[in-house]
């Protein structure tokens, strides 16, 4: 007789303590989970340090943001939970928000030596470079594929053991400086940290299985595009989240486009095959009053969080970008806009870990005559198509599918170098084809 199937909490749960009970035991071999978008990775960081140091260990948290840092200690102090003596190592330019200076049992230091008493120290890699001396048993490394094989390098020393979380479809590591002079090498700066840990440690692999972000209508999609060798599915069932759009509209391409995204969860607002400069003033004004007319038609979120639905805000939509003279183009139009202000436009790698209930995308290869490598990236694509928790919204030119058939994926091969899967030219395929079902044309 066959067993019924887990439901997502299930295995959720499953995956979940199996990660704890690894944590415990007796091997020396470090961990590494590989995480979908939205599946729970800051929640398990703070489950591992509690169970760390319910275990009597204390241990040190690195993240890679300021702001991964205190989003980490104010789940760390969750009122809620056992306390915590925590640990907030700083630079000396760090100016506490006050979510942070205000946690109980909570010391925010430069000096390594005023926190050591703590029962978990959180800080950026870029701090932990700089300590010496001190040692722990265990470290836990946030957002490790973000992290590059040097900053793991220079903080190596100050730990045994270490558990590495991350998600391995989103953006990669990257400099301001060209670095084709290390390529291939084995100590090739620009590798993740995880990818040299795997090079040279046998290590225990494990894998969230469930995104409680992204919806059904989003997480086969995203996980068929980016996850090809780590699927993943969707924490709630159809029909569990929905929008509403309360208030009756003026029936032109800007309602079509709201009321396709409220419908299916996707929208492709297509605008006229044009080339167009980085900052296209036409898809850039198309974005705002497509945030615009969500907010002006009262749109209401029903999901499993508010089942009697909840009235978006501006705060609850972003718009997302490949470059940061397009977020800033954006952003001065939405502050510009009465109906906009408090909506927030950013590039793929600043949002990165956040999460909206409706995100407006501006398609990287939208306007442009070539498809160079940046914005092939399947990396960026994934995250701008992997923040929403009910719809994304896809601005773009027509002609995209007609540029990558004549821009094949041609990236050089290199010694030394594994391939990389899934492939940007294929991942925009798969997401194009998906929107090509949910076209709404501007004109």
């Amino acid at each position: 007789m066959t067993q019924p199937p887990l439901s997502p909490a299930e295995l959720a749960g499953t995956a979940v303590t199996d990660i704890l009970t690894a944590l415990t035991a007796s091997h020396d071999q470090p961990l590494v989970v590989d995480s979908p978008p939205g599946a729970g990775k800051s929640t398990l960081v703070v489950r591992a340090a509690r169970t760390l140091a319910a275990a009597g260990e204390r241990c040190i948290i690195v993240a890679q943001t300021n702001h991964q840092v205190d989003d980490l200690l104010i789940r760390l102090a969750d009122p809620d939970q056992p306390r915590l003596r925590l640990g907030r190592l700083a630079g000396h330019t760090y100016q506490a928000p006050d979510a942070v200076r205000d946690l109980p049992d909570t010391l925010i230091s430069e000096d390594i030596n005023n926190v050591l008493a703590c029962d978990v120290i959180v800080a950026t890699a870029t701090k932990w470079a700089y300590v010496d001396g001190p040692h722990w048993q265990w470290a836990i490394i946030d957002e490790a594929y973000q992290m590059r094989s040097d900053a793991l390098l220079l903080i190596g020393k100050l730990f045994d053991r270490a558990l590495f979380v991350g998600d391995p479809g989103q953006l990669d590591p990257f400099s301001i400086v060209r670095t084709p002079r290390w390529i291939g090498l084995p100590h090739d700066p620009m590798n993740s940290a995880v990818s040299v840990l795997m090079n040279h440690n046998d290590a225990t692999v494990h894998t969230l299985p469930v995104s409680w972000r992204l919806p059904p209508s989003a997480a086969a999609l995203v996980s068929r595009a980016f996850y090809p060798f780590t699927p993943f599915q969707p924490g709630t069932a159809p029909g569990t989240r929905k929008l509403a759009l309360t208030i009756p509209g003026l029936h032109d391409p800007f309602d079509a486009t709201v009321e396709e995204a409220a419908r299916t969860g996707w929208a492709l607002h297509e605008l006229p095959l044009r080339h167009t400069a980085r900052i296209d003033a036409e898809a850039a004004q198309a974005t705002v009053s497509l945030a615009a007319r969500i907010l002006i038609r009262s749109t209401e979120a029903v999901c499993e969080t508010y089942p009697d639905g909840r009235k978006l805000e501006p705060r609850d939509i972003a718009v997302g970008t490949a470059h940061r003279e397009q977020a800033r183009h954006i952003q001065k139009l939405l502050d510009h806009n009465p109906h906009t202000q408090g909506v927030r436009a950013d590039t793929a790698n600043r949002l990165q870990g956040r999460e909206f209930a409706v995100t407006i995308v501006l398609h990287p290869l939208s306007g442009r005559r070539d498809a160079s490598a940046f914005h092939m990236e399947a990396g960026r694509l994934c995250v701008l198509a992997s923040r929403h928790r009910h719809a994304c919204i896809v601005v773009a030119r027509a002609g995209i599918t007609d540029l990558l058939d004549r821009h094949p994926s041609d990236d050089p091969v290199h010694l030394g170098v594994p391939a990389k899967f899934p492939d940007g030219w294929e991942a925009h395929q798969h997401v194009l084809h998906h929107l090509a079902q949910h076209r709404v044309p501007a004109a």
